[in-house]
Order: C-alpha cells, then sequence, then structure tokens
C-alpha cells in the first residue's frame, strides 16, 4: 500500500466526518421519505436496539440530522408491503439496512449456510455468525440432526413467527435447566428454535418479516422481498468499504472495515487488500491525520464544510458508534451506562451526547416519562470550557418533546447547567 499522504488537521478531519454524516446541511422545513431516504443512504445504516428509554435507537439518527418526522413513515419503510430496508445483524451490530444493499451480503449468508466458522476458514469466525449461532449449531449438528430443517418447515407452513412459535416440538429448556453451553453466557444460552432460526437468518433463507412489540417476525425471505442480483464476493467487499468510506469521510482501516470498530467487518488482510485497491483506484486518498498515528484513509469525494449543526446523538448514532473515533474526533470520551452499576454512573444512565456547531458540548440524560407525558432530564453536564449551551439544549429539548408528543420538559439535574436549563 502507498505512502501516508498529506497531513491533515484533527478540526478538518472533524468537520469532514460530520459533513460525511449529513450534519453540515440545513434540517429542512416539512420532512417526507425522501428526506428520510436520503438520510439513510448517506449514512449506511441505522442501527436497531431494544432499549426504549427515549423511544426506539433507531428512530434517533433521523431525528438528529432532520428534526420532527413521521416515524410511521419509517415503520413503513422498515417492515411495510413496500419495504425499502432490511434488517441483518452484520452490519456492525443488528441493523437496518437500505434493499439496495442485500446483494452486498450474500456471500457471507452463503458462508453461514456452510458454516465456515472452523479456524482454518478464511472468513473470521466472530463475523460470520453471533457467537450464540456458532456454538449452538455446532451442538445441533451432533445432537439433533435435522432439526433446523424441522423448524424451516414451520416457518413455510406458518410465517412469519416468532422464534418461540417456531419451535417444532413444543420442548423448551426451563429457566433452572443448565446450560448447554456455558461459554455463551446466560443472555445468549437461547432456546434451540431460537439458535435454529438465527441461524436460518444468517444464511438468508428467512428474513425479518416484521415486529410484533419489537420482537422479530421471521418469514421465508423469498415472500418478503424482491429477488436480488448476485455479485461476486470481491464485488461485494468492495461496495461495502465504499459505503463505509463514504459514510465516514474520513477513517482509519480499523475504522473503515476492522473488527469492533468498522460498518462492515472483514478479515484483517482481506481488508487490506480491498483498501489497497480502492487506492490503487483513486476511490480512497491515503492521508495522515494529525494526532492519529495509524494510516487514515479519505473518501476521495469527501468535503470539508462549515458545520452549524444542533443534535441529541443516540449512543447508536453511525457519528459516534466508534468510540476511540469519537474521542480522537472530538476529545470526548463516551461510554454507554445502560449496562453500568448505578452507583458506577457518572452522567447517568440513557445519556444523549449533544452536537453544536462542530463539538460535542454536553452529555444530556434523558428519558421519556410517557405516564406523566415529559420529557425528563435527570443529569446534565457540560464539557470544560463551553459556553451559551442553555438556550440551543432548550431548542433541541422542547423539539425532541414535541417529536415524542410529551406535553412538557421536565429539568430535575442539579449542578450550574441543570439549574440554568430548568429556568429556561
Amino acid at each position: 500500500m502507498g505512502a501516508a499522504g498529506e497531513t491533515i488537521s484533527i478540526d478538518q478531519a472533524r468537520r469532514i466526518a460530520l459533513t460525511a454524516q449529513g450534519f453540515a446541511e440545513p434540517r429542512p422545513g416539512r420532512v417526507d421519505a425522501r428526506h428520510l431516504r436520503r438520510v439513510i443512504e448517506r449514512i449506511g445504516v441505522l442501527q436497531v436496539d431494544s432499549v426504549n428509554v427515549v423511544c426506539r435507537s433507531h428512530y434517533l439518527p433521523l431525528f438528529a440530522r432532520l428534526g420532527s418526522y413521521s416515524r410511521t413513515t419509517l415503520d413503513r419503510m422498515c417492515w411495510g408491503a413496500d419495504r425499502e430496508l432490511f434488517e441483518y445483524f452484520w452490519a456492525h451490530k443488528a441493523s437496518l439496512i437500505p434493499l439496495s444493499s442485500y446483494p452486498l451480503f450474500r456471500w457471507r449468508m452463503r458462508a453461514a449456510e456452510r458454516q465456515d466458522w472452523g479456524p482454518a476458514a478464511d472468513l473470521d469466525p466472530a463475523l460470520t455468525a453471533p457467537w450464540s449461532v456458532v456454538t449452538g449449531m455446532r451442538r445441533l449438528t451432533a445432537e439433533r440432526p435435522g432439526y433446523v430443517d424441522d423448524v424451516l418447515a414451520v416457518v413455510t407452513e406458518r410465517g412469519p413467527v416468532t422464534a418461540g412459535e417456531a419451535n417444532p416440538d413444543g420442548v423448551r429448556r426451563k429457566r433452572t435447566d443448565p446450560d448447554p453451553d456455558p461459554s455463551t453466557g446466560k443472555m445468549w444460552n437461547w432456546q434451540d428454535a431460537k439458535i435454529a432460526i438465527e441461524y436460518l437468518y444468517c444464511t438468508g433463507q428467512v428474513t425479518i418479516a416484521g415486529r410484533r412489540n419489537f420482537e422479530r417476525l421471521y418469514d421465508l425471505t423469498e415472500r418478503v422481498l424482491p429477488p436480488q442480483p448476485e455479485l461476486s464476493a470481491e464485488e461485494a467487499r468492495r461496495d461495502l468499504v465504499r459505503i463505509s468510506a463514504r459514510t465516514l469521510g474520513v477513517a482509519t482501516a480499523r475504522e473503515l472495515c476492522g473488527q469492533g470498530g468498522g460498518h462492515f467487518p472483514l478479515p484483517r488482510a482481506t481488508a487490506n487488500q480491498v483498501i489497497g485497491e480502492l487506492v490503487d483506484a483513486g476511490e480512497l486518498v491515503p492521508v495522515r491525520v494529525a494526532g492519529v498515528p495509524q494510516q487514515s484513509y479519505l473518501w476521495s469525494a469527501a468535503e470539508d464544510r462549515p458545520v452549524q449543526a444542533r443534535a441529541l446523538l443516540s449512543p447508536f448514532d453511525t457519528l459516534i458508534w466508534n468510540r476511540d473515533r469519537t474521542h480522537r474526533l472530538f476529545d470526548f470520551f463516551y461510554r454507554i451506562s445502560i449496562y453500568t452499576p448505578a452507583a458506577q454512573r457518572m452522567h447517568g444512565y440513557y445519556v444523549l451526547p449533544f452536537l453544536l456547531g462542530d463539538r460535542i458540548v454536553a452529555r444530556v440524560d434523558v428519558k421519556a416519562d410517557r405516564r406523566n407525558s415529559a420529557l425528563v432530564v435527570p443529569t446534565v453536564t457540560a464539557e470544560d470550557g463551553v459556553p451559551g449551551i442553555v438556550e440551543p439544549l432548550k431548542a433541541e429539548l422542547d423539539l425532541m418533546a414535541r417529536w415524542l408528543e410529551l406535553d412538557r420538559v421536565l429539568v430535575t439535574a442539579d449542578g450550574k447547567l441543570g439549574r440554568a436549563l430548568s429556568r429556561a
């Protein structure tokens, strides 16, 4: 791979990243499906998470960039008859992805169908399927041959169904029964029907047809999604890295497609090969970002534009989901606190970083109290040396409350900023 290239400042890199993510553009007035479509294409994926403290996480990145919009419209795009998105696990985490990207994952689905998760395989087992599927399928293949086919037959006959409804014999382990595989952990020691249907989902034989109370409903892919073209694995990998590069603007190899940090993780040797091909084609430009020791790559069409953003960011927003990158670009050390014991939380439970201009200036703990129709702010913490936060943060909280159809914002936070925000 070529030399380091020119050096750009961290301020330039931050603006490039924000521009790539859509934050350099003003929010539109009236938002329709075209705006949603454009943002989703721009950021590549919407991560799905079950946490519902404010609202489901996949709604928040669109609000951050567009302001108020119809969540019903997004639901139709995700799970309606003419859906434009599909769900898949191998895009950073479980995510909603534009349907046009479906062919880019077929090579992974075929690898999962072959169960290529042995150490001799070219594919990293952690990237081929969730660990609970890998270990579960190893056990089911040995202990219950034919079971996966029985689960597929239930889906074929009765779909769409939940994982529990897909159980062909009704046998379930009790909570008091020992876990078949202690290495997977209690949370991921799934029932056999769940393992089988998630394996079928990894292989593309079934897909998520919808959700019932946010629980997945599975059906045959051919009954849910239109036919998709075939691409070679090489073509698909290049397109995946292209998407990542376009949505990030400037990034290291690990941020582009590395384990634990990339949009679409690839084995290291494969990632280096694809990045080299895109550099040779002039689509990626090697650069150095001041203060970042690793080689970085600039998307050839990336722009450095002024950014006057105002947004509360979901912990699962593509702008900040790589915490190390967030720390480098924004000098902002951020970790989600929902899994941290209460006594050890520093800034609250469901903390949303507050983006103002091109900097992250505060941490806002937010909760939707639907019973009392209030958007509650139990904790708010400003970054050091950042003035003028109160009025723009008040405006953003008011906007969020109206979007969530809540009657008021209730600031219970203590401290200087909390008291000033409460008065405002």
